[in-house]
């Protein structure tokens, strides 16, 4: 029998632009979780994060976390399966980012715990209103040198800087050798750059939780360029009306936009 895993992005895609979740959203999930549908989601958020913003619903499968490079139990944010970074490459990476002048938010694993470690006198406006907003989840790691930046074992590194060529450059320097991606925050319009291990996305990790779960089809729901990987590796692909076009290009449909509810209202019409 045919086991489908439905797998959304938050931000843009299942959040509402005001970064919630609709009643009506928790509603349905919470009635597909109750009958055994597979449903979870992927995205750039780490599992703390976005355990906060789905506060409202029940996920009781593992999420995809970090665009890729974690699987995580979305109940306890226990890590079920990652990518790092070698020391080595690690290395190349932050250098690739300091000889241009920018120092990078450092995501690393350290005693046992989810860390980010970042130099306020080096950080961008963007970067420390990004930090601002995380200081209340227990991960922000203020360092005093660049020396300490790449402590425990590094799995992501994130950049936000608004003179974007700076950071074009760091990605044509690193890409082929690292998965690098550029886009800009949906949020703020502030220009990012993301550089994982090679091989991690959206779309690794997906096989990698299908496969978990039993799974023999895949049917995902995005907004943005970061969802492209994932949109090649399932059966079913769903871009939301504000979604960017390349994506919309991609899809087997486009629905509603996510300040509609359009990826509740699909599950509820469609999944099970």
């Amino acid at each position: 029998m045919e086991k489908t895993l439905y797998l959304s992005d938050l931000d843009g895609t299942l959040l509402r632009s005001d970064r919630t979740l609709s009643s009506y959203t928790c509603r349905v999930i919470g009635r597909l979780a109750e009958r055994g549908v597979c449903f979870s989601y992927a995205t750039a958020r780490s599992i703390e994060t976005a355990r906060k913003v789905t506060e409202g619903i029940r996920v009781s499968l593992p999420v995809i976390v970090h665009n890729g490079a974690f699987i995580a139990d979305s109940a306890t944010g226990e890590t079920l399966w990652s990518r790092l970074f070698s020391a080595q490459e690690a290395q190349a990476v932050f250098s690739a980012f300091t000889e241009r002048g920018l120092v990078p938010l450092v995501y690393a694993m350290i005693g046992g715990r989810p860390r980010f470690s970042y130099l306020t006198a080096r950080c961008s406006a963007a970067q420390r209103a990004f930090v601002a907003s995380r200081m209340d989840d227990g991960r922000a790691r203020e360092i005093s040198s660049l020396a300490a930046a790449l402590d425990g074992d590094v799995y992501y590194f994130a950049c936000i800087f608004e003179e974007e060529g700076a950071l074009l450059a760091v990605k044509k320097e690193l890409e082929g050798r690292f998965c690098c991606l550029y886009s800009r925050d949906i949020y703020t319009g502030a220009p990012w750059l993301e550089v994982m291990p090679a091989g991690v996305s959206k779309a690794s990790a997906a096989r990698v939780l299908r496969e978990m779960l039993g799974c023999t089809k895949l049917v995902c729901f995005g907004d943005a360029v970061n969802d492209l990987a994932l949109f090649g590796e399932a059966d079913e692909r769903y871009a939301v009306a504000n979604a960017d076009p390349v994506l919309k290009a991609a899809a087997t449909a486009v629905i509603g936009a996510n300040d509609e509810d359009s990826v509740a209202r699909w599950l509820e019409e469609n999944a099970g």
